[in-house]
């Protein structure tokens, strides 16, 4: 059994690693899909915690905020993938007409949107980076070209914990040159 504590650990080293990896900055979009039933060993969708899903939120937050890079969460299939995040992180963006809710939303959106200061619901979002918790499937909340990361930190709790960050798309063929810093 995992406390609260070494969920609340693991997201913060997971998002700390990921950065440091993707070489985030700040303004950068980082997209979550979190199962808070997956992360106290059931099945997605089956027993959400929002005990569970606060703590991860409060790891991440640790790791985002000192960075100025914002958390965009993802709801669950019920409110069709739909993303929580701070209006500031999105100006002038098509906003969406949802509260999320455990049961319709899940957990871990239910608690972005409590711990923002002005959240918004968005259909979908191009990021930066993100963590799928659980096999939540944030692929479509990604920018185009996804690059898989490999974190020291394999699970949060018992759920599986997959990372990617992005990249700009190579154009021009062979004789093209690429910044090796966008790599």
């Amino acid at each position: 059994m995992f406390s609260l504590n070494d969920i609340e650990k693991a997201c913060f080293e997971a998002a700390e690693e990921l950065c440091s990896v993707a070489k985030a900055k700040a303004g950068d979009i980082f997209v979550v899909g979190c199962s808070s039933s997956e992360i106290t060993g059931g099945k997605i969708g089956t027993a959400s915690s929002p005990e569970t899903a606060e703590a991860v939120i409060r790891g991440l937050m640790r790791a985002l905020e000192p960075r100025g890079i914002y958390l965009a969460a993802q709801c669950c299939e019920h409110l069709n993938r739909a993303i929580i995040v701070e209006r500031a992180a999105v100006p002038g963006a098509y906003c969406v007409n949802v509260v999320p809710q455990p049961k319709a939303g899940g957990s871990f959106a239910t608690a972005a949107y409590k711990h923002f200061k002005d959240p918004v619901a968005l259909e979908s979002i191009a990021a930066d980076l993100g963590l799928d918790i659980g096999g939540t499937l944030i692929g479509m909340h990604l920018k185009p070209v996804a690059v898989p990361v490999r974190l020291s930190v394999k699970n949060v709790g018992e759920a599986i914990l997959l990372a990617a960050r992005t990249r700009p798309k190579f154009i021009g063929g062979c004789r093209a040159v690429y910044d090796e810093d966008l790599l």
